[in-house]
């Protein structure tokens, strides 16, 4: 039985509308000075509104559906070597890459359409040549600059910055009064201020120097910190042994620490009592309160906190609100801030942020690579008032400060809120089909482990998930397990875009059942 077809909230804005009426026509009539363009053309393009998700566009992307998996163009006959690293060459799929794509499909260079079932690595919510993203077209058109210093951080950016704070408070929209008293705050745990940058790493690296900023100077100028001469230990969350490697906070150095990488280096740090990282297993509260009671006092600091929700880089595996909130209770109390890293999670929740759906006050949060829509690269950290602690360049914010990279942001906030009640409820409806297929196939499957949208197939064994996954990549769903991490569990990650319906659902349910019945079922048993 075919669903429903999902009924999304249409969503139409002009840049006039989106960016305010005031800066787009000071906007225009700059245009028409110095380009000499006609100021009335100019305003009438700021006017013109877009349907970000028009019906006739769903319709084309359901019309596909049957030939997902199928070559739908000629081939590309002959294609660049490239010359990048050995690993690198060694992962790339050139059958798979991208000739074109569209909402939830990417035609590969195979000329095969490929449903995009983890969003392109999590950059497209929205999927490919997202309507939305017109009005990026129009700013272009209007001259609108892109690059820009961080001294001279325009208008989209400044405007993006208050509707990020807004957002992570839970304001409601078109209260600006209410978003100057949160930034004006000086309470604990009040998110109200943002540095912009490029990528999720330096989001977290950010937040990872405003934290040791406690412990050691920035510069030689500036003056002694508060826990100058104590040690820092940062606490993570890891694998289900207690090690490091099951957490990801980007590829910056000292943040690759955190997941065990530089060992060597790490170990001297710790020897010279620099800087300590420990690890908590998932969920384990007996862990934690061990960290603590360990760590924090004397001559050693707990100094911080990170965690993500869904811990996308170790099957999936879910943190729960219990013990979450028990975490950031000792947390508050003890002193020691807390680091979300929802760079994989945001947009992806009915509140933008899945941190708000836990009732969670953060210190930090680092979003990104999903809220500008592949459109530019561009993360964010959100902080307190209390750790506004750094020179300006102290955080590498020289990037990040690009106009039409903030209004791909304001693009997708816009309409991932008005979409809230739908992306929920397709959500809910695909993990609860995935729990179905879990308990039909006991025998390979050991559990459904994500939220929503964000979620994976644990196996018994790798060698079945493997098989799982290739079967399902052959019949044209981008799916994959994590195998350069040797303690994270076999599991096969799936993050829909938030525009597929209940019809995308059904698709790819129905070719996981049919390759559990087949290769992976087969594979399973020849273990």
């Amino acid at each position: 039985m075919q669903p429903d077809k999902t009924n999304f909230k249409p969503v139409c804005a002009s840049l006039r509308e989106l960016a305010g009426a005031d800066y787009v026509e000071a906007v225009c009539q700059a245009r028409a000075a110095v380009s000499g363009e006609d100021l009335g053309a100019l305003r009438q393009l700021a006017a013109e509104r877009v349907d970000f998700f028009p019906e006739a566009f769903q319709a084309r992307l359901l019309e596909l559906l049957p030939q997902t998996g199928q070559s739908v163009c000629p081939p590309l006959a002959a294609s660049a070597a490239g010359a990048t690293t050995g690993p690198f060459a060694a992962a790339t799929q050139v059958r798979r890459a991208p000739l074109t794509g569209l909402g939830y499909y990417r035609v590969g260079e195979d000329g095969r359409l490929y449903l995009i079932s983890k969003s392109e690595h999590y950059h497209v919510p929205l999927g490919h040549s997202f309507p939305g993203y017109r009005l990026l077209d129009h700013a272009r058109r209007l001259g609108l600059p892109n690059a820009t210093h961080n001294n001279t951080r325009g208008h989209l950016t400044r405007l993006l910055e208050q509707e990020l704070i807004r957002t992570a408070n839970g304001l409601p929209a078109g209260d600006p009064a209410a978003v100057r008293q949160v930034v004006a705050s000086t309470e604990p745990h009040v998110l109200n201020r943002v540095l912009n940058l490029q990528t999720g790493s330096l989001a977290a690296e950010a937040a990872l120097k405003m934290i040791l900023a406690r412990f050691y100077r920035a510069g030689a100028a500036a003056p002694a910190p508060p826990d100058a001469g104590r040690t820092p230990v940062l606490v993570v969350v890891g694998d289900e042994d207690g090690e490091l490697e099951g957490n990801y906070h980007g590829t910056t150095l000292l943040t690759q620490t955190l997941r065990g990488m530089w060992p060597e280096l790490l170990a001297k740090l710790e020897q010279q009592g620099l800087l300590l990282v420990r690890a908590v297993r998932p969920n384990s509260l007996e862990d934690v309160q061990a960290v603590f009671d360990r760590y924090d006092t004397g001559q050693h600091k707990v100094a911080g906190f990170f965690h993500e929700i869904v811990m996308m880089n170790y099957g999936a595996r879910l943190l729960t609100k219990e013990f979450l909130a028990r975490v950031y209770a000792l947390c508050h109390q003890r002193d020691v801030p807390t680091v979300v890293d929802e760079i994989q999670s945001c947009a992806w929740y009915p509140q933008v942020y899945q941190f708000r759906e836990y009732g969670l006050q953060p210190d930090f949060v680092a979003v990104g690579k999903g809220l500008p829509g592949g459109e530019y690269a561009a993360s964010k950290v959100l902080f307190t008032a209390a750790y506004d602690n750094l020179p300006q360049f102290g955080a590498l914010v020289t990037n990040g400060q690009e106009e039409l990279a903030s209004l791909a942001y304001l693009i997708t906030l816009r309409w991932v809120e008005a979409n809230a009640a739908a992306t929920r409820a397709v959500g809910e409806y695909y993990e609860h089909r995935l729990r179905d297929l879990a308990a039909r196939h006991a025998d390979i499957l050991e559990a459904v482990d994500g939220s929503r949208h964000l979620c994976a197939l644990r196996f018994h064994d790798l060698t079945a998930a493997k098989c799982f996954a290739s079967t399902l990549n052959a019949r044209g769903l981008d799916l994959s397990v994590q195998t350069y991490k040797p303690t994270c569990p076999p599991a096969a990650l799936t993050k829909l875009p938030l525009i597929a319906g209940d019809e995308v659902v059904e698709l790819v349910v129905g070719r996981m059942e049919e390759a559990l019945w087949g290769r992976g079922a087969a594979a399973s048993a020849s273990v």
